[in-house]
């Protein structure tokens, strides 16, 4: 399952955003480990990357009904919206728990000031991938 675009509004993208790939050729396609782009305020984490071109997997579309786009936040937690008891609940389904992992697609971006930097892990793969239609 692809992601959509959600339908809310996303404010300008004024919020600095690194993201660390452990494995940055099975999500981009290149050699690039680490990634500087700009997010939105109202903007998930993982429409950001996708956005960008970081293919972080998402079996469920983004809907917080899978732990597939498992990330660690490094940095700027406090820029994010808080885990809902769902995200909760799916993150602990995630292999290789830590304090910072979160869902990317429930990582909703906030004003503030600092970076936000995330961690993708390389072990958290979609096995069974559709094909886009």
């Amino acid at each position: 399952m692809h992601m959509r675009h959600s339908e809310h509004d996303h404010g300008p993208k004024t919020v600095s955003l690194r993201i660390l790939l452990e494995d940055p050729e099975g999500l981009t396609g290149v050699d690039k480990a680490e990634w500087d782009i700009m997010a939105a305020e109202g903007e998930s984490l993982l429409e950001a990357a996708m956005d960008a071109g970081i293919n972080i997997e998402h079996a469920c579309g983004g809907v917080c009904a899978c732990s597939t786009c498992h990330v660690y936040i490094e940095e700027g937690a406090d820029r994010l919206s808080e885990a809902s008891e769902a995200e909760e609940d799916r993150v602990e389904e995630a292999p290789g728990l830590q304090r910072n992992s979160r869902l990317s697609c429930q990582c909703i971006v906030q004003a503030g000031e600092g970076r936000i930097t995330l961690r993708v892990p390389s072990w958290n793969r979609n096995a069974v991938k559709e094909v886009p239609h």
